[in-house]
C-alpha cells in the first residue's frame, strides 16, 4: 500500500483553510458529498499540486443483509477515477434494513453489525462483490458504537482479522473509534491492536469527541484527547502506519489550532515509532479465533479449504478453510431480521429486540435524531434560520416516530410539509418564509387548508395506532 504521510478531512467550511495548512500530504472527502463529473475548485486545486484525495464512502451498507447497490458502488467507483485516487474507504456498518411494511428503513448513520459467523459470512460476500466493482483496493474502517449486539461471537479483532484473511480488504483503524467502543462496551484497545493483522492497515483516523453520562460520543466536533492519541501511539509502536488523517466535521476551529493538532498527531507517530525500533518484539497474541499478528492464522489439520461449518470440537474454522465459501443457507435471512428489528426499534419506535440494553437504545436512538437534524440543518440552513432555537425540538418531534426517508433533502421537505401541515411555527413570518422554501423545492404549490387538516386527520389517527 502506497505512503499517504499525514492528511486531513477536507469538508467545504474548511476548504481554504486545508489549502494553506502545512504538512498536509493528503486529504480523504466524504464520497457522497461530491460529484464525479463536478469537483469542487479546491480539491482540483489540491490534486493539481500533487495532493492525494480518498473517497471515503458512508452510505454502501456493506454490513448489511442485502447485496450492495450497483448504483452506489458504480458512483463510488466513477469518484475514484475522477479523483485519481490510490484507493476507496467504506465501514463495517449497516445503513438500512427492511421495515414491517417491506420498504426500507434508513438510519441516516453507520451502526454495528453483530459479530457472529452468520454476519461475518454476509459481510465478506458483500465486500467482494464491493471489490469486483472498484477500480482501485477497498480498505474498510471499523466504527464506533453505543451499544452492543447480546451474542456476539467473535472481538472486534478477531472478526476484523477474519474479515481480511478471507477477502484480502485493507483496514482503515479508526483509534477513536477504538477509545469509544472502551468507553461505551467495556472493550480494550490494545487486544484488539494486538488480534489486528496490522500488515493489512491503509491508514488511520483520529477524531474527537466527548463525554456525557458515562457515554462517549464520537463527535467530530471536539480536539483529539489525550487517550485517543495513546491509542494512536499504541497502534504506531506497532506498525508504521501508511497514513494519519485527522477527522473534523463540526465546530470547525481557525486554522492554527487545526495545525496544532495535525503536529500533535504527527509527533505522536514519531515518538511511537522511534520506541517500536528500540523495544524488542512483542509477544503474539494467540487464542481461540485470534489471528497471530505479523503472521498468517494457522490453519488447523481438519481445516480442509471449503469445509464450511465448524471443525471439531466446536472450534471456529479459520479464514483460509472459508475464504472461497459464500454466505451459509439463510445467513442474510437471520441477519435481515435481526438488523430490521433493531433499526425499527432505533427510528420507528417498536419494542428493544430481546438482550438490548434498553436505556442504550435509546441514547443510540437519539443520537440518530440528532444526526439527522445536525445533516438537515447542514443542507439546508435557512431552516434553522428561520425556526431559530426552535428548531432543534421541532425537527425532533417530527422525526422521533418517522423513519428517514430516502435521502436528506427529502428529509428536509418532509420535515417543512409537516410544520406547514401543522399550521406552524406559531409566527406569521416565519411561516411564510417556511411556505416559500418549501414551494421553491419542492417545485410545487403548498398544501392548502383542506389539504393540510386532511393529513392532519390522518397523522392523528395514525399517532393512536402506534404501541
Amino acid at each position: 500500500m502506497a505512503e499517504l504521510g499525514i492528511g486531513i478531512g477536507w469538508r467545504p467550511e474548511i476548504a481554504d483553510a486545508v489549502e494553506e495548512l502545512p504538512g498536509v500530504d493528503w486529504v480523504e472527502v466524504v464520497a457522497e458529498n461530491i460529484c464525479a463529473g463536478h469537483l469542487p475548485d479546491s480539491l482540483t486545486r489540491l490534486r493539481a499540486r500533487g495532493v492525494q484525495v480518498v473517497p471515503h464512502g458512508v452510505s454502501l451498507g456493506l454490513g448489511g443483509a442485502d447485496r450492495p447497490d450497483p448504483e452506489r458502488l458504480a458512483a463510488l467507483a466513477a469518484k475514484a477515477e475522477a479523483l485519481g485516487s490510490p484507493l476507496v474507504t467504506e465501514h463495517i456498518a449497516f445503513v438500512r434494513a427492511a421495515g414491517p411494511s417491506g420498504a426500507a428503513l434508513e438510519a441516516g448513520h453507520l451502526l454495528p453489525v453483530p459479530r457472529t459467523w452468520d454476519s461475518l459470512d454476509v459481510l465478506c460476500e458483500n465486500v467482494r462483490i464491493a471489490q469486483d466493482a472498484l477500480p482501485v483496493p477497498l480498505a474498510l474502517e471499523n466504527i464506533a458504537a453505543l451499544i452492543s449486539w447480546p451474542g456476539d461471537e467473535l472481538t472486534e479483532g478477531q472478526f476484523l482479522a477474519e474479515l481480511v484473511e478471507r477477502t484480502g480488504v485493507r483496514l482503515l483503524i479508526d483509534v477513536a473509534n477504538l477509545h469509544t467502543n472502551h468507553v461505551n462496551r467495556g472493550e480494550d484497545p490494545a487486544r484488539a491492536l494486538a488480534e489486528l493483522p496490522l500488515e493489512a492497515l491503509a491508514y488511520v483516523h483520529v477524531a474527537g469527541g466527548e463525554e456525557r453520562d458515562g457515554v462517549w460520543h464520537d463527535t467530530h466536533a471536539h480536539p483529539v484527547p489525550r487517550p485517543v492519541l495513546d491509542v494512536l501511539a499504541d497502534l504506531a509502536s506497532r506498525v508504521s502506519p501508511p497514513g494519519v488523517l485527522l477527522e473534523r466535521d463540526d465546530d470547525f476551529p481557525p486554522a492554527h489550532e487545526l495545525a496544532s493538532e495535525l503536529a500533535t498527531i504527527t509527533a505522536t507517530v514519531r515518538t511511537a515509532s522511534v520506541s517500536r525500533r528500540e523495544e524488542p518484539a512483542r509477544p503474539l497474541l494467540v487464542g481461540a479465533g485470534a489471528r497471530v499478528s505479523g503472521g498468517p492464522m494457522p490453519v488447523p489439520a481438519d481445516a480442509a479449504p471449503g469445509g464450511g461449518g465448524r471443525t471439531a470440537a466446536g472450534a471456529s474454522p479459520t479464514g483460509a478453510a472459508r475464504s472461497a465459501e459464500a454466505a451459509r443457507p439463510g445467513a442474510r435471512e437471520r441477519v435481515g431480521l435481526a438488523q430490521a428489528a433493531l433499526l425499527s426499534a432505533l427510528v420507528a419506535g417498536t419494542p428493544a429486540p430481546e438482550g438490548f440494553d434498553a436505556r442504550r437504545l435509546k441514547v443510540q436512538s437519539r443520537a440518530l435524531l440528532a444526526k439527522r437534524a445536525g445533516v438537515v440543518a447542514r443542507i439546508a440552513p435557512e431552516l434553522k434560520e428561520i425556526l431559530g432555537a426552535e428548531y432543534r425540538p421541532a425537527f425532533f418531534a417530527y422525526a422521533a416516530s418517522r423513519p428517514m426517508p430516502g435521502s436528506y433533502r427529502r428529509e428536509a421537505l418532509d420535515f417543512v410539509e409537516h410544520l406547514l401541515v401543522a399550521g406552524r411555527p406559531a409566527d406569521p413570518e416565519a411561516r411564510r418564509r417556511l411556505t416559500y422554501w418549501w414551494q421553491d423545492r419542492a417545485g410545487v404549490r403548498p398544501p392548502g387548508r383542506v389539504t393540510r387538516f386532511m393529513r392532519a386527520a390522518r397523522e392523528a389517527l395514525a399517532g393512536r395506532g402506534r404501541p
